[in-house]
């Protein structure tokens, strides 16, 4: 049997509870683990240890999941406060496609949903910006992905969402979505943390970013991926990894970011497995941290189109981060 990897762990363990809680079906979470395992046995043997029988009838079908964006801070792609593209790089001979947003240099007319962002945001599109990388889910570049993007823009920062499914022909050309996960956790993790590093070679050259000033956030298969980065990359100032999976602990001294730590108070969200390890690392490294836990949340709250999102944790997680950012990036 295969023995799986720390990511490939992690997010059979996700798919499992996605299931237990109903925002799964069946078919869908063995389709997902199947992928990861490469084999039905191996699916079969995985599920049982995890107290999932091999084979089961009548499974109610899993509850609605939003589509679309809620957050009062969603920004749409037509906004005028921002200009967005899609832009492509080189990471070691291979073209690794990306979404840029950053600051157009028009102010607009804030709205309950798209609310005035902050002074930085009002400088000429010329200027030279802070960075913001991010890594996005196990499902990959998606819509909310890029809405986040778009966040980061109109409160001042070039922002940029990797496809780490680039090679593979980047995430909408992947025929089988359930295979997505498997594509991500299969490789290295240094890959991914690779492209990040190359962005920041790209973005070495474009005068309205400043290179001093990086930082770099994810969530879920992204959070554990800026941890990895955090760990292997000097040069960023912060990193906001929302509930992932730890780095190698012997990693953590390596450390210069400041970092921020988003987790859900959810005591059956594996994301926190090794959680209190990890704060323990960073603090007996000396590495400038925080680690905040927010009440009444589960795995993914602050993704506004999934059926775990919590609006007021996920805005304050939100108010929080930029803060960490402006005072460290």
């Amino acid at each position: 049997m295969k023995q799986l990897n720390q990511f490939e762990n992690y997010l059979v363990h996700e798919f499992v509870e996605d299931y237990e809680d109903g925002l799964m079906s069946r078919r869908d979470m063995v389709r997902r683990v199947l992928h990861i395992t490469g084999g039905v046995a191996a699916t079969a043997t995985v599920l049982s240890r995890l107290g999932v029988a091999a084979a089961q009838e009548g499974t109610p079908p899993p509850m609605p999941t939003p589509t679309g964006p809620r957050s009062p801070v969603s920004v749409a792609a037509d906004d005028p406060r921002i200009i967005v593209e899609e832009i492509a790089f080189d990471s070691s001979g291979a073209t690794i496609m990306a979404y840029q947003a950053r600051p157009s240099g028009e102010g607009g007319t804030p709205t309950a949903a798209t609310p005035m962002a902050t002074p930085m945001a009002s400088r000429a599109a010329g200027g030279a910006l802070p960075l913001v990388l991010i890594c996005h889910e196990n499902r990959g570049l998606t819509e909310h992905i890029r809405d986040v993007s778009r966040r980061w823009a109109v409160n001042g920062y070039v922002a940029c969402a990797l496809d780490l499914l680039s090679r593979e022909g980047g995430t909408a050309n992947v025929a089988d979505p359930a295979e997505i996960p498997a594509l991500l956790t299969g490789v290295d993790p240094t890959r991914h943390v690779d492209d990040f590093r190359a962005a920041m070679a790209h973005y070495a050259s474009q005068p309205f970013v400043d290179p001093e000033r990086i930082g770099m956030t994810g969530f879920c298969f992204g959070g554990g991926i800026t941890l990895r980065a955090a760990t292997q990359i000097p040069e960023l100032k912060a990193a906001a990894p929302y509930y992932g999976p730890p780095p190698p602990l012997e990693d953590v001294p390596n450390i210069k970011a400041a970092l921020l730590g988003v987790y859900s108070s959810d005591p059956q969200d594996f994301a926190n497995e090794g959680r209190q390890e990890l704060i323990a690392a960073l603090a007996a490294a000396g590495v400038t941290h925080q680690v905040n836990i927010y009440p009444g949340t589960q795995h993914a709250f602050h993704n506004d189109t999934g059926a775990r999102w919590n609006g007021a944790q996920a805005l304050a997680a939100w108010e929080d981060t930029l803060a960490w950012f402006g005072q460290y990036v």
